[in-house]
């Protein structure tokens, strides 16, 4: 494989993608791609372009249908633009049974979107995920990097008036 691809990750990306190489032996490097897709995701803005997916397979020796596989595979990486904040709700078999459906319904009253949009104003993306593996705390979401659990309509308007 060719290195040429890879000027589209910045010198920081690069150093946190080579302490995550570093966590493996050398013949495998590419099991780093995940911390490595995530890494180049942020650095974009939260969200995957064909150009940075490539460059992560180049910068880790990997065919770039490999890097695809795992970057459509799991609900944490974005194929689209999405607005600054990232609410994933899980919609998985306990939170499902604790009010999923109706905090997604909520969620999509109160943004006026459908689960997968993007408010108009640029301000939250919908999203629903298979699972957070937080099931003591359902229903729960993410927003960002942090957990809600046990969540109400009144825990998610408080939390979304909470919110830039």
């Amino acid at each position: 494989m060719t290195q040429g691809n890879t000027e589209v990750i910045t010198a920081q990306s690069r150093a946190e993608i080579d302490a995550w190489i570093a966590k493996y032996p050398p013949d495998r490097k590419a099991s780093a791609v995940m911390a490595a897709l995530r890494i180049v995701q942020e650095q974009n803005g939260g969200w995957l372009t064909n150009e940075l997916m490539d460059a992560v397979a180049d910068y880790l020796d990997m065919p770039p249908v490999a890097v695809y596989e795992v970057a459509t595979f799991y609900s944490m990486y974005e194929h689209d633009p999405i607005g600054r904040h990232k609410i994933s709700v899980c919609t998985n078999i306990s939170c499902m049974l604790r009010g999923a459906e109706e905090v997604v319904a909520h969620l999509e009253k109160r943004l006026g979107i459908k689960a997968g949009e993007t408010t108009t104003d640029g301000k939250f993306t919908l999203k629903t995920v298979e699972c957070l593996g937080a099931c003591v705390g359902a229903p729960m979401l993410q927003l960002g990097k942090k957990y809600y659990e046990l969540l109400t309509p009144e825990k998610l308007d408080e939390l979304l008036d909470g919110l830039e």
